[in-house]
């Protein structure tokens, strides 16, 4: 009994004791490909979003070798790639300086126990089962969200391009200082960058999905090992350590750092959704499924190592997941094999690193997150629902004006703010005549629906709760007094799934009082769960029998047999 039960353990928290034993040969060579390839793309990437954590460049590579290694272990996708990622890096940057006081010591130390904390945050989640607590932020507002940190990231990457300082709080104030400095712009740099970013953009149109990168990091190291532009003002990234990062836990304690937590939620807010993102997209390209809540225990893994490995924040990021899908993984093998290539390439390869100019890591970044901004995408929102456009604007504004992390918390506060104001207000339906059918619809949708006379007719659309059961009250009052003199008032609630008590308090106010003047009142279409609380409120007494089966045109006719002064319309 002892070997199912731990197997069935096994592959409930380790995914890899399903898919490795079963493994095909044929995989091999795609997944060989595939994670070489990925090695490829992810170590210029990696440098690159690592100046922007301001941690030293190689930092990123130590993030994709130790998180991919465990993130394998633990994933149900088959695709998704982990390590550093633009937004991440930048929030982890420019909150970090502040906690870190700018010594580059603590900066790293705070940094690796910011992944700590997300690693802590991602099991708790995963222990009370929070895989959906993501889906509190709309995709108006992550899109908006993205659109304003590609621009951050970029007014931070720019003056490396034109080769001088840069400066500022936010992307305002970056820009005005970046256009202040635009004499003292460096010629060599500029040129450097230019050509860099036209070989990139061209090699996305030619022969999208390959690692043009790596071809601009390799073509930069040999014409600054070979020619003297180290001294005309383009900055080197220096030595990288050789070897494997050294395991050691992080130096600093919780309590040692304040705000740290406060920027570890918000880091698993992005990853994990950056992260399930990508899952769900690759899982449905490739006909499988992905478990959410299993990716909480991937990416928490993932940062476990990262935090034991020098490094910082870990994710699945799209643009590298992309790569590892175009270059044709079928497992999760391919990290395993992309984790090994860097491995190498830190024990034997490093030297060779050292000439990497970083305008060429500014380039790499600007290029990787103008992919964020997807005008396409705002225009459709603006067509749909001009309301959900705005609140993406005001995300934008949010991370523009306030940095990625607090925009990330306008972010979370807009689609709450959304959420809750949605099912403050819902709608209410008043209901006609469908011409001469026994159908009825929404009178505001169809103008030529026939109100029956002293009859209303109305339709909750929603639940009705303690914060919104006033709100609906009013609503169908409202319909009464502008059908003046009422002798019917029919309530819809096929559409309202669950009622509070408060909600059922309503119910029964709004049926009392329209009771004591003499209005018949019926219920018709409730759920299962709804009149069970209706009856206990006893609102039966007033309203007759509340019924599932009962319809708009059944209680009609029952008033009609009910009462002989009926108006014939009816």
């Amino acid at each position: 009994m002892k070997k199912p039960y731990i197997k069935d353990i096994l592959e409930n928290y380790f995914p890899i004791s399903n898919w490795l034993p079963s493994y095909k040969k044929t995989f091999i060579r795609w997944d060989l490909v595939a994670g070489v390839t990925l090695a490829s793309f992810v170590l210029p990437e990696s440098m690159a979003y690592a100046t922007l954590a301001g941690v030293p460049a190689y930092f990123g590579i130590y993030c994709c070798l130790a998180g991919g290694l465990l993130f394998a272990l633990f994933t149900t996708s088959r695709q998704v790639a982990i390590g550093p990622t633009s937004s991440i890096s930048l929030m982890v940057g420019s909150t970090v300086a502040v906690l870190s006081g700018g010594d580059p010591v603590r900066w790293a130390q705070i940094a690796g126990l910011t992944a700590l904390a997300v690693a802590i945050i991602c099991f708790i989640a995963y222990i009370f089962k929070l895989s959906s607590v993501v889906n509190f932020i709309s995709d108006s507002i992550l899109l908006g969200f993205k659109a304003g940190a590609a621009l951050s990231i970029m007014s931070t990457q720019l003056p490396k391009i034109f080769g001088i300082e840069g400066g500022g709080s936010n992307f305002f104030t970056r820009i005005w200082v970046l256009m202040k400095h635009l004499p003292e712009t460096n010629g060599n740099v500029l040129i450097f960058g230019v050509v860099s970013m036209i070989i990139l953009i061209a090699g996305e149109f030619f022969i999208k999905g390959k690692p043009v990168s790596l071809v601009v990091v390799i073509a930069a190291i040999l014409v600054m090992s070979f020619t003297h532009l180290a001294s005309a003002g383009v900055r080197i990234t220096g030595l990288i350590p050789e070897g494997l990062p050294s395991l050691s836990k992080p130096s600093l304690r919780f309590r040692d750092v304040d705000g740290v937590l406060a920027l570890a939620f918000a880091c698993f807010l992005m990853g994990y959704i950056e992260t399930i993102s990508a899952a769900r997209t690759f899982a449905l390209k490739n006909n499988y499924t992905v478990n959410p809540r299993q990716e909480l225990l991937s990416l928490g893994a993932a940062n476990i190592a990262a935090a034991f490995s020098s490094a910082y924040v870990v994710a699945g990021g799209l643009s590298q997941s992309t790569v590892n899908d175009k270059s044709g993984a079928k497992t999760p093998m391919s990290l395993i094999i992309c984790s090994v290539t860097l491995g190498v390439i830190l024990m034997f390869f490093t030297s060779l690193l050292k000439n990497l100019p970083e305008v060429i890591l500014a380039v790499i970044v600007i290029h990787a997150v103008s992919g964020l901004i997807k005008i396409k995408e705002l225009q459709r929102i603006r067509q749909l629902n001009p309301m959900e456009f705005n609140v993406a604007l005001i995300a934008i504004a949010g991370v523009l004006v306030f940095g990625i992390l607090k925009g990330v918390m306008i972010s979370v506060i807009m689609s709450l703010i959304l959420l809750i104001r949605r099912a403050a207000s819902p709608e209410v339906a008043l209901l006609g005549r469908i011409a001469d059918t026994q159908n009825f619809s929404d009178r505001v949708r169809h103008p030529d629906n026939i109100l029956l006379p002293g009859v209303v007719i109305a339709r909750i659309e929603s639940s009705i709760l303690y914060f919104n059961a006033e709100d609906i009250f009013e609503k169908i009052n409202r319909y009464i007094s502008f059908s003046a003199p009422v002798k019917l008032i029919i309530i819809d609630l096929s559409a309202s799934p669950y009622v509070d008590v408060a909600g059922s308090k309503m119910l029964l106010n709004l049926t009392r009082e329209n009771h004591q003047q003499g209005i018949y009142i019926r219920i018709v279409q409730a759920l299962s769960g709804v009149r069970d609380i209706l009856r206990k409120q006893g609102i039966e007494e007033m309203t007759g029998h509340i019924s599932r089966d009962k319809t708009i045109a059944e209680a009609l006719h029952e008033f009609n047999s009910l009462t002989l002064d009926a108006d014939p319309r009816l």
